[in-house]
């Protein structure tokens, strides 16, 4: 047995002197700073200060949850804004939480954006926004997934070759879900730091770590770059208390706990704020109104308002929900995941005016909060994990980031934190929270789509190549500190060579039997048209590898729909203790048939709740979360479903695939009046309309003055300009064609097709919005196919452009057979995110022998 290297010591706090703002000589900052509230750095930030501020060199930064690393980023993000070259100002930075993301746009937007005049910006995913967004902004702020695919194709992407500083925040996370793609982005930032000019900073912070010395010789950090303080280094220091409970039982442990957490909020701060975190929504309404009957026992049920009823009333109206009103109305708030956002703020903004002095929150909030608290209890350490039906233990690192609310900097001269859970886990607990973890990487669960993506970009063209991008990675790194954890007998130079060349191996068999990639002379790694596929629109290999296998040409919409939601995307779709019931309902209700052992799996889910999305069926706040996250990936993953289906040359099954784009972005049935797409037309308004011949959108536009105002009878001015906001974004294309050489048209040739688009009513340099699309979760940019049909249902040419412009010409070539004759074909124009506005010409080709 090799056990890992003994880690070597914490850095020590030093005893310096903390550092004035003047210490930045750049007074708009310190203005800013001086506004927070800050008089001088706190001892991390002192300490840190000169190697960020004045050198360029990479850095590491550890240390526990709270303890103002943030500022510390800032100072690297400063000195780049600030510095005299004459190059391109741009950082980037990434979170792995999109919550985090968020709350740093929030911050960094009015900081860096309001206040300096710089131009911040969050990158939406979309591909072609997201291009134009890194080149226009100074800070870019995003997560591992978006910043992946955006710098997957770096060689041919001068703006990210131009980024100067790479801030990436929560590196410990290398240990979680997303661990394996914040692992392939940051050695790609290593990588091209390298292949380019001038070198790429990476600044890293994370929580204190066993292994800092690895993750700082991955990063690129020197011995005076890497920071590793102990966990208990707090700027306010941190009292702990963890008690155990004999009992084995979920829900009858957090009844136990119940009684406790109240005596704790008495005994440990009665008058000063406090955060309760509970494993999930269903505990965080109960825990809440538990909190009021102790209080109510106690013969003090106001106690922990501290305003008059009069100054609370104008700010429940807010809350939709009854208890939350309830709740709120002594002084209890509660928090979960599926609250809006205007909910949370008003929450928020009420705790940390001091007007509610408890709020309880679920265990997945801790990531991106801004509020902070006295004290904090944590109820519970387990979760109900759906996809494996049982409870699991909380990860160290959540625990830690839920510690680390316990801090009010000039505020408290400590923090106290109340940790509730199973006797048995009380040492596990108590080891850890003192003691730093070891963080290992998890490339080599998805090992294969890293890989494609490297094959696809021309980084790796052989196996050879493949075994050198993979020193690159922290996974190489541990490698030889932790053999044992990664499968290695020894870890002598032979060792490790054999099982590098092993895994290229495996990966890249896997890549060839899934049609990703082709292997030649043994040695040659080549990209084939399912790797492409999958690497173009971000899609995992074993997604694509199944949309290739499932479909066929008489596949219709109801399959298709069947085989999108089986992507290994939705395996993350989230499934909860107790939601069955409601999603039984919910199939009811829409009219679907599930069989009983299937509701909790997660595609049966997305099915679910893509055809309430279609029917537009009100679900409970907890599923439109789901919903949301379901809709993010859908229509990024039929375009990849179209790719496949068209190089199978299927005329049928791709159009559906369209029309299910169309679907998801305006939220309709196939079946449904074009009119739907509009504001405020329900089902009566348009069997109304369709009384007065107004079919379609055009027709509304078309109709005259007394029509229209026959029609929208009853619909407030504001409403009737949203209708016509609707009406004028909706597309009118026109277009026109010809075959360039039809009367040279010879067997076995090809016929060049030219295509001339139209948008009608568009100025000569005015830029086109996003779709117009209520329903759907994120700004969307419209695109088009351009599909020719051939003889016998074959799909001959496609071409998939974006309008943009007032008018464009695009060129399509059809390959002709081996037979002469004259044969039909259909000029296809689909959109991908309006119902209604496809259009399509049928042609003749005659062909000469």
């Amino acid at each position: 047995l090799i056990l890992p290297e003994k880690s070597p010591p914490h850095t020590e706090l030093l005893d310096l002197q903390p550092l004035p703002l003047t210490a930045l000589r750049y007074p708009q900052a310190e203005q800013l700073y001086a506004a927070q509230g800050l008089k001088v750095f706190n001892p991390i930030q002192t300490q840190t200060f000169s190697i960020l501020y004045s050198t360029n060199d990479n850095c590491l930064i550890c240390a526990p949850a709270a303890s103002g690393k943030t500022v510390c980023a800032e100072f690297a993000v400063l000195r780049m804004l600030t510095s005299d070259a004459e190059t391109v100002k741009r950082c980037v930075y990434v979170a792995p939480h999109p919550s985090t993301a968020k709350e740093r746009f929030n911050e960094w937007s009015y900081k860096f954006g309001k206040v300096l005049g710089f131009k911040v910006a969050e990158l939406v995913g979309e591909t072609t926004s997201d291009v134009k967004i890194l080149e226009e902004s100074n800070l870019v702020i995003t997560t591992p997934e978006k910043w992946d695919l955006m710098s997957r194709r770096w060689k041919t992407r001068k703006s990210v070759q131009e980024v100067r500083l790479f801030v990436v925040d929560e590196l410990h996370l290398l240990d979680s879900d997303v661990g394996p793609t914040l692992e392939a982005v940051v050695s790609r930032m290593r990588y091209i730091s390298v292949q380019v000019q001038q070198p790429i900073r990476i600044v890293a912070l994370a929580a204190s770590l066993a292994n800092a010395k690895d993750v700082g010789e991955w990063i690129g950090a020197s011995s005076t770059g890497l920071f590793n303080f102990s966990p208990n280094v707090r700027t306010v220091p941190l009292e702990m208390v963890i008690q155990g409970f004999d009992i084995h039982h979920g829900s009858t442990r957090l009844l136990a706990m119940s009684r406790p957490v109240y005596q704790s909020i008495k005994a440990y701060s009665p008058d000063k704020p406090v955060i309760v975190f509970v494993p999930d929504r269903k505990q965080a309404r109960m825990t809440a109104i538990d909190l009021l009957l102790h209080a109510a026992a106690d013969d003090k049920p106001k106690r922990f308002l501290h305003v008059s009823d009069e100054a609370m009333r104008p700010h429940l109206a807010a809350a939709r929900e009854r208890s939350l009103k309830q709740t709120l109305e002594y002084g209890v708030g509660f928090l979960h995941e599926g609250f809006s956002g205007t909910e949370r703020a008003v929450i928020e903004r009420l705790f940390e005016s001091g007007a509610v002095q408890v709020v309880v929150a679920t265990e997945q909030l801790c990531w991106g909060m801004t509020m902070l608290a006295h004290l904090v209890i944590i109820m519970d350490t387990k979760k109900f994990d759906g996809r494996e039906n049982r409870f699991i233990d909380y990860p160290i690192h959540d625990v830690l980031q839920m510690m680390g609310r316990a801090s009010r900097p000039g505020v408290d001269q400590s923090g106290m934190c109340v940790l509730l859970t199973q006797n048995s886990k009380k040492e596990y607990y108590k080891k850890f929270i003192y003691e730093p973890l070891p963080v290992e990487s998890h490339l080599d669960q998805r090992m294969a789509d890293h890989m494609n993506a490297e094959i696809v970009m021309k980084t790796i063209e052989n196996k050879q190549d493949a075994v050198d991008w993979l020193t690159w990675t922290f996974y190489y790194r541990r490698l030889s500190q932790n053999p044992n954890y990664y499968g290695l007998q020894g870890v002598t130079h032979q060792h490790l060579s054999d099982h590098l060349s092993e895994v290229v191996e495996n990966t890249v068999e896997g890549l060839e039997r899934f049609g990703c990639c082709s292997i030649e002379e043994d040695v040659d790694l080549a990209p084939a048209n399912l790797g492409l596929i999958a690497a173009y629109y971000y899609i995992r290999h074993t997604t694509i590898e199944t949309f290739s296998r499932c479909v066929n040409e008489s596949t219709k919409r109801r399959g298709l729909l069947d085989i999108l939601c089986a992507a290994s995307e939705f395996d993350a779709v989230p499934v909860r203790a107790g939601e069955e019931a409601t999603l039984r309902g919910l199939a009811q209700s829409l009219g679907m048939k599930v069989e009983k052992e299937k509701l909790n799996d997660p595609h049966t889910k997305a099915q679910l709740l893509l055809s309430a999305h279609f029917n537009r069926t009100p679900i409970t706040t907890d599923l439109s979360s789901d919903q949301r996250f379901i809709l993010e990936h859908a229509v990024r993953l039929l375009q990849g479903l179209v790719d496949v289906i068209s190089s199978c040359g299927w005329l049928t099954p791709a159009l559906y695939s369209m029309e299910l784009s169309q679907m998801i972005v305006q939220a309709t049935t196939s079946g449904a009046s074009p009119l739907m797409q509009l504001p405020h037309f329900t089902s009566t308004l348009v069997e109304k309309a369709k009384e007065m011949k107004v079919e379609d959108v055009f027709d509304v536009m078309n109709a005259d003055d007394d029509q229209r105002t026959k029609l929208f009878d009853g619909l407030s001015q504001s409403q009737l300009m949203d209708v016509a906001r609707g009406c004028n974004r909706f597309p009118c294309i026109s277009l026109e064609y010809k075959v360039q050489n039809a009367d040279a048209l010879n067997v076995g040739g090809s016929a060049r097709i030219v295509v001339r688009l139209g948008r009608d009513a568009m100025e000569e340099d005015a830029t086109l919005g996003p779709v117009y699309a209520p329903y759907y979760p994120k700004e969307k940019e419209e695109s088009w196919w351009l599909v020719v049909g051939g003889p016998q249902n074959a799909l001959v040419a496609i071409k998939r452009i974006t309008i943009s412009k007032a008018s464009v010409n695009v060129k399509l070539d059809v390959e002709l057979g081996e037979e002469a004759g004259s044969f039909d074909y259909i000029l296809y124009l689909m959109s991908d995110s309006y119902q209604g506005c496809d259009q399509e010409y049928s042609f003749k080709l005659t062909v000469k022998p």
